[in-house]
């Protein structure tokens, strides 16, 4: 379980997050949805101790992550940033065994291959696995960072808006990807998600953010709800029932 208390990041004069304290429970998809600006790439930061916290504390399964020795503390939790750019030309392959590195301290062994291996068939890279980064797609790129991430083989996994620059047919695969994490590999995934629909049909637990503050989080069912999202996004929101799964209307005409 992760668990934050009363946790805060200021910047200068400016509070992006404030007082917030949830627990995120272990095991299955937890999304983090809110407009822009909510607060919700921060938070994430803050979880996985890539941006410090102004205030506050965050435990996973009890080890406080300012504490933990890093080293330990990345064989627990790996996180893809929203932004992923890399200097070095390097293949699908080199970038995906990265994600060893916690593991191997870069000298690979043959489990590590063999998560390579594993990490490139979950993602449908076996293909691209020679070619070099800037030879790919922006989606075939986040692809290949999200194996990366995967390969790391930890028990929790962040992903801060993992659907970028992915056209809406890799979009579906990639939430049936990580779908498939939790409840077959026992992953616990967390990950900010601007699609809405998408945090409905694939999370158990939802977590909304606004003006830094946690506004609202429970189950799909519990947050999608007209007057919730209307009131989380200041425009107003409809939820249907289809085949079992409330998915949101938010268009408008005129």
């Amino acid at each position: 379980m992760i668990e934050a208390k009363t946790l805060s990041k200021r910047y200068n004069e400016r509070l992006v997050v404030q007082d917030v304290s949830l627990q995120i429970p272990r095991g299955g998809v937890t999304a983090i949805i809110g407009p822009n600006g909510a607060g919700k790439s921060t938070l994430l930061s803050m979880i996985s101790r890539l941006t410090p916290m102004s205030a506050g504390s965050v435990e996973i399964d009890g080890m406080d992550v300012t504490r933990t020795p890093g080293p330990e503390l990345a064989k627990r939790l790996s996180i893809l940033r929203q932004h992923n750019q890399t200097s070095l030309r390097l293949s699908v392959r080199d970038l995906v065994a990265f994600g060893r590195f916690p593991h191997s301290g870069g000298r690979l062994t043959a489990e590590d291959q063999h998560h390579i291996d594993e990490a490139l068939d979950y993602l449908s890279l076996n293909e691209f696995q020679d070619r070099h980064l800037d030879e790919l797609s922006g989606g075939q790129r986040q692809r290949a960072y999200v194996a990366m991430v995967m390969c790391q083989d930890t028990d929790y996994v962040l992903l801060d808006e993992p659907l970028n620059n992915i056209d809406m047919r890799f979009a579906v695969d990639m939430m049936q990807l990580l779908r498939r994490a939790a409840d077959e590999k026992g992953k616990t995934v967390v990950v900010v998600l601007h699609d809405i629909n998408f945090a409905s049909c694939y999370s158990d637990h939802i977590i909304a953010m606004r003006g830094g503050k946690l506004a609202w989080q429970g189950t799909p069912d519990e947050v999608m709800r007209d007057e919730i999202l209307s009131e989380l996004y200041e425009i107003p929101m409809q939820v249907h029932e289809l085949n079992g799964q409330r998915i949101c209307v938010y268009f408008r005409m005129g």
